[in-house]
């Protein structure tokens, strides 16, 4: 089994309120989930109104299938949401 696993850390620079953010966060995590069929969450900076953290995960037995698939995510992400992307990390996960 293979897991692959990616942070994202990116600002809201038109974002002035809590609500704001919690409202573009939750809209691009579902369509990240209904689009690419990932596990998705916001993992840090829940009470600071301009910047956000996500994390991603999917499972398989090929590493390039996953490594392509989580590419296809962070370009998502970069491309399509209302976000200034500050850093992303991918890793991929061997487990015995």
């Amino acid at each position: 089994m293979i897991v692959a696993v990616a942070r994202i850390r990116f600002r809201l620079p038109e974002n002035h309120s809590l609500k704001g953010k919690r409202k573009v966060v939750k809209s691009m995590l579902s369509q990240v989930r209904n689009r690419y069929n990932v596990a998705c969450s916001e993992t840090d900076f829940h009470d600071v109104w301009q910047s956000a953290e996500i994390g991603i995960c999917t499972v398989g037995n090929s590493e390039p299938v996953l490594s392509s698939a989580m590419d296809k995510v962070l370009s998502y992400v970069e491309n399509q949401c209302p976000c200034e992307v500050v850093d992303s990390e991918l890793e991929i996960i061997h487990m015995g």
